[in-house]
């Protein structure tokens, strides 16, 4: 496991170490919440290492990257440092990102329970399930704000109901653009970076997709 963390991009490392410094000094300081947020933040980063080893997943350099650099700008940067506040387009741009990561990886996961056969369910059948995954991690991260709004005062959901339903429309425009991509690389086609991530993932995975025909 060592090894493994040991051989992430830079970006990654460099998260850390400044998550490992924030703890301290936040610690040191006896800033609590700050350091609650920064423990938080480094072991949602680790959740996708352990996920792997466990089922035997070679997850690409690239997906752990986007999911360290999502998990750090969410928690971290957007509320230890109010870049929420600070930033109108902060929360947009978050939410659409990882609404289109999510819908790629319910594809994946569908793609991974037929082993890779196109012809096991139609394509948009296979897409509809990436949006409906996408949209399930939103309204689950919607429960999480909820919940660390009431137990550590934080202010994650901002004007409260209104802010829920603006990231849920946001999850439902970047979760259609994940299925899309999807749906598209099911078809033969491909959009520009989505569909090369599939196929990256699909190259790296070869045990679960014996019966993909590419």
């Amino acid at each position: 496991m060592v090894r493994i963390l040991l051989r992430q991009p830079i970006v990654v490392q460099l998260i850390w170490a400044a998550l490992a410094f924030e703890l301290l000094l936040a610690l040191f300081e006896g800033r609590w919440t700050l350091a609650v947020i920064a423990v938080a933040t480094f072991v949602l980063s680790l959740l996708p290492v352990f996920f792997a080893s466990r089922f035997g997943v070679k997850l690409p350099t690239s997906f752990f990257a986007a999911i360290v650099v999502f998990v750090f700008a969410t928690i971290f940067l957007g509320e230890a440092f109010d870049f929420y506040d600070r930033y109108w387009w902060w929360d947009v741009l978050l939410h659409s990102g990882s609404a289109m990561g999510f819908g790629l990886l319910g594809v994946i996961f569908m793609m991974m329970l037929f082993q890779g056969d196109r012809y096991a369910a139609p394509p948009w059948a296979i897409a509809f399930f990436g949006f409906c995954f996408a949209m399930t991690v939103g309204a689950v991260w919607e429960i999480f704000e909820f919940a660390m709004d009431q137990n550590f005062g934080l202010n994650m959901q901002k004007s409260g109901l209104m802010d829920t339903m603006w990231d849920l429309i946001v999850d439902a425009l970047g979760a259609s653009v994940g299925a899309l991509a999807g749906f598209l690389y099911l078809k033969g086609q491909e959009v520009p970076g989505l569909g090369s991530a599939i196929r990256e993932f699909v190259r790296d995975n070869r045990h679960f997709f014996r019966k993909e025909r590419r």
